[in-house]
């Protein structure tokens, strides 16, 4: 999403006059098998930035209407009015929630998330209790963390598209950890930890990058191992990378988004392809999100709609390998992915 700091006094007078918050909370997860749903569909965890929450929604229902039917959140998570978050100043640094993904760390669950102006946390689910938390830069997106990665030391790694940069903060060292180390990179946007390789890529405006991590747990070092071009889709435009992720069911392979089409990039050749079933529907311009199931083999993504509040906001949560969708009434969706902690 662009930088527009005007945006700053309009969403925090629309906080102020109600914006609906949510306190952590949990119910049983649902299974697909309902309503066409293939069995076996995991449940869909996804940032709605509308009533600035993470959900994870019941995929058996493929119209999501909390107001009418509660039940389809399967959990829910907001900073605002939690006092385990307090210090991170939730109010001014959790405005347009962009990342949420779900890793295992320890025999534990957490839930990574990002938000524009400045918020960055690893919540434990389905507690909420927090792991670790910083807020960069909070009440404007002069940094816009837009990612982030836990490594397999309890470490945290941040991209932060505005503010150009990667950041690797020692969060092993506790949940208020302030101890960082950065490197540059142009429209940071993405981040995963490749644990066959031990390298961390990110993905930026114009390359794909890996960083070797090093020194120790307390006093981390990012180094710049190797970088390969975005594909361009339009002489002279740069590529906009977006989303990064791992293909579930192809190890060894990343999905990537750029602003004009979705590609996997193969890790042993180097080489952005094409070749994945249900590339003529997958791939298309402005994908926020994209990820496979291994099970089902459903692809889903999010792309903008027209007629929202915000230019990169949908209500839509696209499915994929069979086509279908799921539909969330009066939402503002960034980002959705498969839980599937891994």
């Amino acid at each position: 999403m662009a930088a527009v700091p005007s945006r700053r006094a309009v969403v925090l007078g629309a906080a102020g006059a109600g914006i609906a918050v949510a306190l952590p909370t949990a119910r049983a997860f649902g299974t697909g098998g309902g309503g066409g749903v293939p069995a076996g569909t995991p449940p869909v965890l996804l940032t709605e930035q509308a009533s600035r929450r993470i959900l994870v929604l019941d995929p058996r229902r493929r119209v999501w209407d909390p107001a009418v039917d509660p039940s389809a959140v399967c959990w829910e998570f907001s900073p605002l009015g939690d006092p385990r978050y307090r210090d991170l100043d939730p109010d001014m640094s959790w405005v347009y929630p962009c990342e949420a993904k779900v890793r295992l760390h320890r025999r534990r669950t957490y839930v990574l998330t990002t938000a524009s102006f400045g918020f960055v946390a690893v919540v434990e689910h389905p507690t909420g209790r927090r792991y670790w938390g910083t807020a960069i830069g909070p009440g404007d997106d002069l940094f816009n963390p837009h990612s982030a990665e836990l490594l397999p030391d309890g470490n945290v790694a941040v991209a932060c598209s505005t503010g150009a940069r990667v950041r690797l903060y020692a969060a092993s060292r506790g949940p208020r950890s302030a101890r960082y180390t950065e490197a540059e990179l142009k429209g940071a946007h993405a981040l995963h930890w490749d644990a066959a390789r031990e390298v961390l890529w990110a993905l930026g405006d114009d390359e794909l990058v890996t960083y070797a991590v090093g020194g120790k747990a307390a006093r981390p070092t990012l180094t710049r191992l190797s970088a390969v071009g975005l594909p361009v889709g339009a002489p002279g435009r740069t590529p906009g990378g977006h989303d990064l992720f791992p293909v579930a069911g192809r190890p060894g392979r990343l999905w990537v988004t750029t602003g004009a089409a979705v590609f996997q990039y193969e890790t042993r050749s180097g080489e952005f392809v094409r070749d994945f079933a249900g590339y003529e529907t997958i791939s298309r311009k402005s994908v926020k999100a994209v990820g496979d199931d291994p099970r089902t083999g459903q692809v889903v993504t999010t792309v903008p709609e027209s007629g929202l509040g915000e230019t990169w906001w949908t209500t839509t949560v696209s499915v994929h390998r069979p086509e279908s969708s799921y539909k969330y009434v009066n939402g503002g969706i960034y980002k959705a992915r498969w839980w599937l902690p891994r």
